[in-house]
C-alpha cells in the first residue's frame, strides 16, 4: 500500500539557495523536493509538494489533505511563530502533521524560540538543514510500518 506525504513549505523557501545563505546553505528548494519525491520512492512514499508564500493557501492545502494523504510534513516557515489560524487548520483535520525547521529555532532570536503550530503536530525536527525534511520522510516511513504491522 502506498502511503501519500503532502510536503508543506510556507514563506520565503522559495528563496532558498539564494537568502541567507550562511543561515540556510545553497541547496534550493527545488532541490529538496527532487530529493524527497526520489527518497519518497525508495521507501514506498508517494511525495508531493507544494509551497506558498500566502498563508490561505497553505490552510486551503491543509483542508485538501484530510482524506487524500496520510501525512504531512510542513514547514510554516516564519508563520510558525505568530499563526493561529494555521495552527487551527492544523488541529481541524486528522491528518498526521510533523513540523520541521532547517535552522534550530530555539537557538535564533528570542522570537522564533515559540511555535504557535507545534503542540498541534505530532513532532518537530528543527536544526539539521535540508536533512531536517528526510528526517521527517524516515519517521512517516517508521510510523507507516508500525500502522501497517498493528492492523495486521
Amino acid at each position: 500500500m502506498m502511503v501519500n506525504v503532502l510536503v508543506l513549505h510556507g514563506p520565503n523557501l522559495n528563496r532558498l539557495g539564494k537568502r541567507e545563505q550562511a543561515v540556510y546553505g545553497r541547496t534550493t528548494l527545488e532541490d529538496i523536493n527532487a530529493g524527497l519525491i526520489k527518497k519518497g520512492e525508495e521507501w514506498g512514499l508517494r511525495v508531493a509538494c507544494y509551497q506558498s508564500n500566502i498563508e490561505g493557501e497553505l490552510i486551503d492545502q491543509l483542508h485538501l489533505a484530510e482524506g487524500n494523504v496520510d501525512y504531512i510534513v510542513f514547514n510554516p516557515g516564519a508563520y510558525t511563530h505568530y499563526s493561529y489560524a494555521l495552527r487551527d487548520a492544523i488541529a481541524a483535520i486528522d491528518v498526521p502533521v510533523i513540523e520541521v525547521h532547517m535552522t534550530n529555532i530555539h537557538a535564533r532570536e528570542s522570537f522564533r524560540h515559540t511555535s504557535v503550530t507545534a503542540p498541534v503536530t505530532c513532532g518537530q525536527i528543527v536544526g539539521f538543514g535540508a536533512l531536517s525534511y528526510e528526517l521527517a520522510l524516515a519517521a512517516i516511513r517508521e510510523l507507516a510500518n508500525r500502522n501497517m504491522e498493528n492492523k495486521g
